[in-house]
């Protein structure tokens, strides 16, 4: 059976008929999910015209509605990225389930026997923008995790978003999992979203996945609990005793490999003892990948080329080849200005002070924190989850990549023989 693509009035049934089917996949055992799982990746691999045909409307659309190359490159899909998504369905099945996993117990003093176990969410929402890869790893990790899981893709990606569920929920109903445990909702506007957002008891989560115009969206109609995938303002910090080298490809690589990511470095900051020895072959490096940079006056000082920053350059998530750079006389104005600036999501510091580095890793208010390496690195796949829904940059229940143990929550099962409360 197909995936149903909603209009708005039908949101709520679509809701009810998740809810209905979470009850019974809840207790699904692990090798059904895990057949569930491979038979989308098949899938998608079998009927990859069909995909490729979808998503060449969607860059038709993008195109002439002129959208960014960024948000041109997040929605595109070829034979070698929907074989990466396919791939990435796989090895979301070949993790651990998560469900039943015990992770405390013991006996107490009353002869009491407890074990923590974790337990599926119930129903998941995820709302998404641009990326139709998310279909199917939001679908594959809710489902891994026994989570019923409720669709919605930006428009931008509608035909994408449309072929990729109905195909994931042929495969995943065909192998066994219950109807109206994927489904895709589509059709409507900012009604059919808040809506969805306003399910309570009958949606368990709620997950942006976006910029902050989404994430404002949602916050300011939703009764359900959300956890926000949202933006990434990442820095990377070129410290006093950097290997200036190495520090010049990190920065290439997390603002340039791929900068329409949220894990793409937005600011530059480097120490005021490195930057004349630094800065010419870093900023010459960028600019020749095609960077705009943009700078204060002390980096302008060294390189007068470089545009003049105002202040929103600092607190912005570009998501473009347009990095901001910055020169500070310390790892502590360095802290200070992520702090201030950043969105919580993944920074980087480039050192060989482990002192500079634990300050760095201690000061920073961020879900993931780099010594020496790229901000890239944060991502579900990359980080041995298969894939993710997103990164969260909140601190509550999950922190940083999204993936099927955050999709849980827990209960406590309590064993005894008769013991009751004096």
């Amino acid at each position: 059976m197909a995936a149903t693509i909603a209009q708005p009035s039908s949101v709520t049934s679509l809701a009810l008929a998740a809810k209905s089917a979470a009850r019974r996949l809840a207790a699904v055992d692990s090798a059904t999910k895990h057949a569930a799982l491979l038979a989308i990746a098949d899938a998608l691999e079998a009927r990859l015209p069909e995909i490729l045909a979808a998503n060449a409307h969607d860059l038709e659309a993008g195109r002439a509605a002129g959208l960014s190359t960024a948000l041109m490159d997040r929605l595109a899909l070829d034979e070698a990225r929907v074989r990466g998504i396919a791939d990435g369905a796989r090895a979301i099945a070949a993790l651990p389930d998560p469900v039943g996993e015990v992770v405390d117990g013991g006996r107490l003093a009353n002869g009491l026997d407890f074990r923590k176990v974790r337990v599926p969410l119930g129903v998941i929402a995820v709302v998404y923008e641009a990326r139709p890869n998310v279909t199917i790893d939001a679908a594959a990790l809710c489902l891994k995790s026994g989570n019923a899981v409720l669709l919605r893709g930006s428009s931008s990606a509608a035909h994408s978003n449309e072929v990729l569920a109905r195909i994931a929920g042929e495969a995943a109903i065909g192998a066994g999992l219950p109807d109206g445990a994927l489904a895709l909702v589509a059709g409507g506007g900012r009604e059919e979203l808040t809506e969805l957002a306003q399910l309570e008891g009958i949606v368990d989560l709620i997950i942006p996945r976006g910029g902050e115009g989404l994430k404002k969206a949602i916050s300011a109609v939703a009764r359900v609990p959300v956890i926000y995938a949202a933006a990434g303002n990442c820095h990377v910090y070129v410290d006093a005793t950097a290997d200036l080298e190495m520090a010049t490809r990190i920065i290439l690589n997390a603002k340039v490999q791929r900068p329409g990511v949220c894990n793409a470095a937005e600011t530059l900051l480097v120490h005021s003892s490195v930057a004349l020895a630094f800065l010419p072959t870093a900023l010459a490096a960028l600019r020749e990948r095609g960077v705009e940079l943009r700078g204060d006056g002390r980096v302008r000082s060294v390189d007068p080329s470089v545009t003049e920053a105002v202040e929103s350059d600092w607190a912005e998530e570009f998501l473009a080849l347009i990095l901001a750079v910055r020169v500070v006389d310390s790892v502590e104005e360095a802290i200070d200005h992520v702090n201030q600036y950043g969105s919580g999501h993944s920074e980087a510091i480039v050192t060989n002070d482990r002192s500079s580095a634990r300050a760095f890793q201690l000061g920073i208010d961020s879900a993931c924190i780099y010594v020496n390496a790229s901000t890239r690195f944060t991502d579900g796949g990359e980080f041995g989850m298969g894939a993710e829904i997103g990164n969260s940059t909140q601190k509550l229940h999950a922190r940083g990549p999204i993936g099927v143990r955050e999709l849980c929550s827990t209960r406590y099962l309590v064993d005894g023989d008769g013991q009751i409360r004096g």
